[in-house]
């Protein structure tokens, strides 16, 4: 009988191999495989959970999460790692969505008490949940993307023969899909990965340089920190991947630049699709603006309205309490694509209204509601406008008396800090469609992209 892809063997079969090798880092603290499976055990003890359970986690990188997120998977509990910059009516829809058995806040001990270390056992099967990843989509409303055992198993798999593959520094935070993404490599690989508990440019090349990290992803707009002076060291990295918002042909040849020995990458995908298209080394100069060829167990279609559709078994398992999202097995990214001749994909849009800036999903819609409270402000529009930083700023445009200063103020306590407008516009009137009275966002993006 086939044995189930469990995240939880994961971390038995690094212990068994390698125990006294560095798994995860965090600042000077380090963890072996060893010691991250027995600490998963305790802490598995420690915990009154079955399989499925919930657990809401919000907190920043600190070393105790890593033993806490194993300890899920071997109980075959659901890790749900929240944002801890939500305000607290930011939280309380993802609550009412999650239904936790447990919330751990940030600052929380975890319990860890020394005791029995051997291996926990549970009746997890692949199919069963292993992450509930939240994002806002296109709408305000919270939605917890569910992802299987089996999905996260083979989204991280690093093949069948183990190659070398060095330490991986992961400037992503622990709410994000990409940092559980980029440790799952890491430790099926059997190498560490180096959570980071700020993304300025110090701290991840002090990173790079302690740990002689071979491998870096990070958004365009971490990169072009990391590009500007003073210089770090960055000669170890073998591998500079980038990806989640549009990455411009000069950033890629500057960063190509700064990592000679490097191949420099770009990632396409999402918390729903995992990785969808990538763009290898020697396509960059060959193909600017495109997001390269489809995965190897990705499959894409075109609709007719140019919206890029995906199947393959690296698609998400739907959304928490919703209706299947799939028709006939194909999920609809909502990203806008052209192809070429080649198969090479490049994204020319979003067929619905969100924002993307700085590798984070803003709903226009959420901040709308906040911002429609704001006094002087009498009609408001927020739309994403193209930033070479940030592949997109939240832009709030206004009819009032208001100041930036004033939206952003207001925007405190309400919501977190990467969903606050950076640019502001006031006009005498919010462009409306005539039946439905909906903003009109796309005239509004060419308005003030210009």
């Amino acid at each position: 009988m086939p044995q189930d892809l469990l995240i939880g063997d994961i971390f038995r079969n690094a212990a068994r191999a390698v125990p006294d090798r560095v798994a995860v880092a965090v600042g000077s603290a380090t963890l072996t495989f060893g010691e991250l499976d027995r600490a998963a055990n305790r802490i598995a003890r420690s915990l009154s959970l079955n399989v499925g359970d919930r657990v809401v986690v919000q907190r920043d990188a600190d070393l105790s999460v890593a033993p806490l997120f194993a300890a899920l998977a071997k109980l075959g509990a659901v890790f749900v790692p929240v944002s801890p910059l939500l305000a607290e009516a930011e939280l309380r829809p993802i609550l009412d969505v999650a239904q936790p058995a447990v919330l751990i806040r940030d600052g929380e001990a975890v319990e860890d008490v020394a005791g029995d270390e051997s291996d926990v056992g549970s009746s997890v099967a692949e199919r069963d949940p292993h992450v509930v990843f939240f994002t806002s989509g296109s709408t305000a409303r919270p939605k917890g993307v569910v992802l299987s055992h089996r999905t996260n198993f083979l989204r991280s798999h690093p093949g069948a023969q183990l190659e070398p593959r060095g330490a991986m520094v992961c400037p992503y935070p622990l709410f994000h899909m990409a940092a559980w993404t980029i440790a799952l490599q890491q430790w099926q690989a059997r190498d560490r990965v180096v959570f980071l508990q700020s993304a300025d440019a110090a701290t991840i090349g002090a990173a790079v340089l302690e740990h002689r990290a071979a491998r870096l992803n990070c958004i365009p707009a971490v990169w072009r920190r990391l590009l500007e002076p003073p210089a770090v060291d960055l000669s170890s990295l073998r591998f500079a991947d980038t990806g989640t918002s549009a990455t411009p042909p000069e950033l890629l040849a500057a960063i190509a630049a700064r990592c000679p020995d490097a191949e420099v990458r770009v990632f396409y995908g999402s918390t729903e699709a995992g990785n969808v298209a990538s763009l290898d080394h020697a396509d960059i100069s060959r193909k600017p603006g495109s997001v390269g060829v489809p995965s190897p167990l990705t499959w894409v279609r075109v609709a007719s309205d140019g919206e890029l559709h995906v199947r393959g078994p690296l698609l998400f398992d739907g959304y928490l309490g919703e209706p299947d999202p799939f028709v006939d097995g194909w999920y609809a990214t909502g990203d806008l694509v052209d192809v070429d001749d080649e198969g090479y994909l490049s994204i020319v849009g979003r067929s619905r209204d969100v924002i993307r800036t700085g590798g984070e999903t803003v709903a226009p819609a959420e901040v709308e509601a906040v911002l429609a409270r704001c006094a002087g402000v009498a009609d408001v529009a927020v739309i994403g406008v193209p930033d070479a930083t940030w592949g997109e700023v939240v832009c709030a445009v206004v009819v009032g008396r208001v100041t930036l200063q004033d939206v952003r103020a207001h925007c405190e306590g309400e919501l977190a800090s990467f969903k606050h407008p950076r640019r502001l516009e006031v006009v005498d009137e919010i462009p409306r469609t005539s039946s439905t009275g909906q903003v009109q966002r796309r005239l509004l993006v060419e308005w003030f992209s210009a």
